[in-house]
């Protein structure tokens, strides 16, 4: 079977590099420098898939994406960009591409993407002729400031909001305390065709289960102590937009089924009510529980459990994606001295260091915490290691740190140092010399010194 790819980038040196690998591992390729003559080659060259660039000149490769949906439906599409962001990612998914891939490119990457693209069109009917219709909505400015990070399973993150987005299906948005659980949920939210309508969140855990329900649902007047009027609840707020459901795993199985309600049947009692009333809202939970053991024991019900997790989206803690430290640092930082109405600080690399090498149990909210408060105490525009106001320690947080009683090795510090530097950069040395400071030569000999190949 011919497998035909049609490639949109205006790099010459990409394009080349992908053509040649491209036809080395058997496919038939076209490519062009800009989307409008990918566009005029669409018809002729009857490609199975359209691999583009994101930003070029003219037509951006997001245009390219709508009008090949609207005009080759069977089309598959391929994204890639050096600059992933999320809303970007987002939108991708949202307008229907197949996967997004990151720049520098990796071939093995591209090539499994593509393996995957081809098990799937064997697998499917051939797509009907007519054209999708447009998703409405973008990503807001808010949606810019929820999530950051270059990690792949930050990327894969980005997809799933994209792809949860576009539809109204309940999501399970799962991870550990401070990860940015509400934050996915809200750029799921704002990156939505309904963004304009209320996103309305609710701490489960912080309330008793009979003010729970009053919040959610509303209440009569005498329906509980305290019930002076009717009151309309947070289903009622949000009209056709989000409730979020945070820590649904502290809840009762009582108040379970009557989300489970809401979830089947879109239909609510305010409490103290016998008629229904009925809502549009999508819902958006989100736990740091584990619910398969809570299903098992009896404490969450299974069949709210499936029906939440239609579309779950497990984001990374932050020591699982030590790389993306730095992009999170600049971000806090830029907003905390404009908050402050201050120049942009600085972070020596000592500083940087003592950030890369912290546990981080907290995750994100750790991280921001430390660097609001570093951006309040520093002077003269410069943090330091003692202005973050971290507690406890991280592996190699002190310069003399103990193991069993014990002080580590000079020599067992720089390995260690470096070995988590090459993790956090996935083994690319270039932005682990980056990383440390030092030389690329440098970090070669000290790899070979260690053993770290």
């Amino acid at each position: 079977m011919t497998r035909r790819i049609l490639i949109a980038e205006d790099d010459p040196s990409v394009r080349r590099s992908v053509v040649e690998a491209l036809e080395e591992a058997g496919f038939e390729t076209s490519a062009s420098e800009t989307a409008e003559q990918a566009l005029s080659l669409l018809a002729g060259k009857d490609p199975d898939v359209l691999l583009s660039d994101v930003r070029m000149p003219g037509m951006s490769g997001l245009e390219l994406l709508r009008v090949v949906r609207e005009r080759a439906p069977g089309v598959d599409v391929l994204l890639m960009t050096a600059y992933d962001d999320m809303p970007t990612v987002a939108e991708a998914m949202k307008e229907g591409a197949f996967d997004f891939l990151v720049k520098p490119l990796e071939i093995s990457r591209l090539l499994d993407v593509l393996d995957r693209v081809f098990q799937d069109r064997e697998a499917r009917e051939p797509a009907p002729a007519g054209g999708e219709e447009d998703a409405e909505g973008v990503a807001t400015g808010e949606v810019t400031t929820q999530l950051v990070g270059r990690h792949p399973s930050m990327i894969e993150v980005y997809k799933l909001v994209g792809r949860a987005a576009a539809g109204r299906v309940p999501v399970l948005v799962r991870g550990e305390t401070g990860t940015g659980k509400e934050r996915v949920a809200r750029a799921i939210h704002f990156t939505s065709p309904f963004a304009d309508e209320p996103f309305v969140p609710v701490n489960c855990a912080a309330l008793p289960e009979t003010l729970l329900e009053a919040e959610l649902f509303g209440h009569l007047k005498g329906a509980f102590t305290g019930a002076v009027s009717d009151r309309a609840g947070r289903f009622a707020a949000a009209g056709r937009g989000t409730v979020f459901l945070d820590e649904i795993g502290d809840t009762s199985p009582g108040f379970q089924a009557k989300i489970l309600r809401v979830l089947e049947s879109g239909e609510f009692y305010p409490v103290g009510s016998d008629e229904s009333q009925r809502t549009e809202a999508r819902i958006v939970a989100a736990t740091h529980r584990d619910l398969e053991e809570m299903v098992k024991d009896g404490s969450f019900r299974e069949d709210l459990y499936y029906r939440l997790r239609v579309v779950e989206i497990s984001i990374p803690a932050l020591r699982d994606r030590i790389s993306d430290i730095p992009l999170l640092v600049h971000h806090f930082v830029g907003r905390g001295c404009a908050e402050l109405d201050r120049e942009e600080a600085t972070l020596p690399r000592e500083t940087l260091n003592a950030l890369l090498e912290h546990d981080w149990p907290g995750n994100v909210r750790e991280l921001e915490n430390s660097i609001r408060r570093a951006v309040v105490v520093a002077t003269g525009g410069v943090i330091r290691p003692e202005h973050l106001g971290l507690t406890g320690r991280g592996e190699g947080t002190a310069a003399a740190q103990e193991e069993d009683g014990e002080l580590r090795s000079l020599r067992e510090m720089e390995r260690r140092h470096v070995e988590r530097a090459l993790a956090s950069t996935e083994g690319n040395r270039t932005r682990a010399a980056e990383l440390l400071g030092i030389s690329k030569s440098r970090l070669y000999r000290m790899m070979d010194k260690y053993g770290l190949d």
